[in-house]
């Protein structure tokens, strides 16, 4: 099992974000989390990224009970293990594509620079825009940022992705074109856990977690037959 949280809380200045959620997610797959403003989604999110710590309750990642961890060892988690990708690309805008998809790898301090400028070029291939590594983020769609911040979620090879309204700046075909690239990412068996508000999209998953008032309330399976083909294009 890669996630499994048990009766998962976050509170804020007495506010309960996060009330109890238990919920097992295991390697490879696709999960959406719906729900509407202040539902939890985001909190989860925070949870799940080791971005903040619960107040309550357990969160394990791969085994390992997070709030075990050292601050240097829930960096190296987040750096080394966990991918994010963001509903704004968050690129450095002044440096070009590769540059901004070597950087976790050059915090990882894991590889040489020879081996870290080729793995960047590789994951802009994967995500159709090797032909523009050196075009910095202005120079690029919206589309095609994103496409980069994929890139770069995934320098590291981690086990799993998360993505907070990855499609929510863009149109709907761009949309669907990085809904395609992550559902064939995916399908190589990566993990991916996608916060989203757009019933749609989150039928391109394989499953929806929905939350309202902090509370999980309901778990199911979509549809397979709701998850189109991979689109043919590229460079959205």
């Amino acid at each position: 099992m890669l996630i499994e949280t048990r009766s998962l809380s976050k509170t804020y200045r007495h506010i309960r974000a996060l009330d109890g959620v238990s919920v097992a997610i295991e390697r490879g797959e696709f999960v959406a989390v719906m729900g509407p403003s202040g539902s939890g989604k985001s909190t989860l999110m925070h949870l799940l990224g080791c971005l903040d710590l619960a107040s309550s309750g357990t969160y394990r990642y791969d085994g390992v009970d997070v709030a075990t961890l050292s601050d240097a060892g829930l960096a190296a988690l987040r750096n080394r293990k966990i991918g994010f990708v963001f509903q704004s690309s968050n690129l450095l805008p002044r440096v070009s594509a590769w540059q901004n998809v070597e950087l976790p790898m050059l915090y990882a301090r894991a590889q040489g620079k020879k081996a870290r400028r080729a793995r960047a070029a590789a994951l802009l291939d994967a995500v159709g825009l090797g032909a523009r590594a050196h075009h910095t983020p202005a120079e690029l769609s919206g589309g095609q940022q994103q496409r980069v911040a994929i890139a770069r979620a995934l320098a590291n090879d981690p086990a799993l992705v998360l993505a907070d309204e990855p499609t929510g700046a863009l149109d709907s075909k761009t949309g669907a074109e990085i809904m395609d690239l992550l559902t064939q990412f995916n399908s190589f068996g990566l993990t991916i856990v996608m916060v989203t508000h757009d019933a749609a999209i989150a039928r391109r998953a394989r499953r929806v977690l929905s939350f309202s008032d902090g509370v999980l309330i309901s778990d199911r399976r979509t549809d397979q037959s709701d998850r189109p083909l991979l689109y043919a294009g590229a460079n959205g």
